[in-house]
């Protein structure tokens, strides 16, 4: 009815070692499809909307303004215009989202 000592020690070893981390690395795998993989390519494509900004094109900002970039400057900054004559500094990485693109000037 009891398992003796000598049993209990008998069924161990290295083959149960390994089956033991199999559900750890399972559980990294999911995280990583499910969590760390969707986010780097939202990431990737935040940058290059941002790095696609140009004069002329209206942005909404993640603190809620919309307005029309007016100027790129060197760095992480844009001039936004939110309203007839009010131009305020924003930095790049707090664009949230592109309302309209403009089209390049045809050479």
């Amino acid at each position: 009815m009891f398992a003796t000592p000598a049993y209990a020690q008998a069924a161990g070893g290295a083959a149960s070692a390994f089956t033991s981390f199999i559900p750890l690395i399972l559980i990294f795998a999911i995280m990583y499809f499910l969590l760390i993989r969707p986010q780097q390519k939202k990431l990737k494509q935040h940058k290059a909307m941002v790095s696609a900004l140009r004069r002329g094109d209206q942005v909404i900002t993640q603190g809620g303004l919309i307005g029309k970039v007016t100027k790129v400057k060197e760095g992480e900054e844009l001039e936004v215009e939110i309203a007839d004559g009010v131009k305020v500094r924003v930095v790049q990485g707090t664009i949230a989202q592109v309302i309209s693109k403009t089209e390049p000037a045809s050479s």
